[in-house]
């Protein structure tokens, strides 16, 4: 996994707005609604932001009974609650009667509990709070890119690497020996002799491989097979009279 520093930003609205307005205003100008990744970036986000009267809205809210991150409609997992004490409690308070609190409020700079969440009624104003992704379409050229506070990772896949994972591994070409009365034909889906070359061997006629399966280039830089070698073809004895 190589890593390549860039910007993963945050923002917030001047303005107060419910919830709904918030992401749409997020989407808007920006990537979406803040989803908090871990407790580092809980801690970034206290440091760096303002306080706000009404706290901010973050992009998590009730969808079916079942607290979700909008932006990748995953639900919200155990390891990843950040719930203040006694939240969430759909504003009971001790009474009996629902307040259908189903999105979720972030305590920025707040004497107790700052960080933590609170689920509020979606109709209430507060500030919207946002992020613009450092991950473009072509951040990584053959691998995944991962967000992470202030930059993002590329997740090579296999057989390539680098910054952008634009590099790809090679295989020996002289290990690719044309074997006696045989022929080679390769394909290069990546590069002469790079990660995923085929080699195809063949023989003249009256000779046969010893072994039919194609070379294959792998991602450690070896040949998935030696190569093969072509054998005269022999005939049963004759059966005896």
């Amino acid at each position: 996994m190589w890593t390549r520093v860039d910007s993963w930003s945050y923002y917030y609205s001047n303005t107060t707005m419910d919830w709904q307005q918030s992401r749409a205003w997020c989407r808007q100008h920006y990537t979406d609604m803040v989803a908090i990744q871990n407790q580092e970036e809980i801690g970034h986000l206290n440091s760096v932001l303002p306080r706000q009267r009404a706290y901010y809205w973050i992009g998590i809210r009730k969808v079916d009974n079942v607290w979700t991150w909008v932006g990748t409609n995953k639900a919200l997992t155990a390891e990843a609650t950040n719930w203040a004490m006694g939240e969430p409690n759909n504003g009971k308070s001790g009474r009996s009667m629902s307040q259908n609190e189903d999105c979720v409020e972030m305590y920025i700079k707040r004497d107790s509990q700052p960080g933590k969440w609170n689920d509020e009624r979606c109709s209430k104003l507060k500030t919207a709070l946002c992020y613009a992704a450092a991950c473009k379409n072509d951040s990584c050229l053959h691998g995944d890119c991962v967000e992470t506070i202030n930059s993002h990772k590329c997740a090579c896949r296999e057989g390539f690497y680098g910054e952008l994972c634009e590099h790809v591994v090679k295989c020996n070409k002289e290990e690719v020996t044309v074997p006696y009365k045989g022929s080679v034909d390769c394909n290069h889906q990546y590069g002469n002799f790079s990660y995923n070359s085929s080699c195809q061997y063949s023989c003249e006629e009256g000779y046969q491989l010893n072994m039919s399966r194609p070379l294959k280039c792998t991602a450690s830089t070896q040949w998935s097979e030696q190569p093969p070698t072509c054998e005269l073809v022999q005939c049963p004895s004759m059966p005896k009279k």
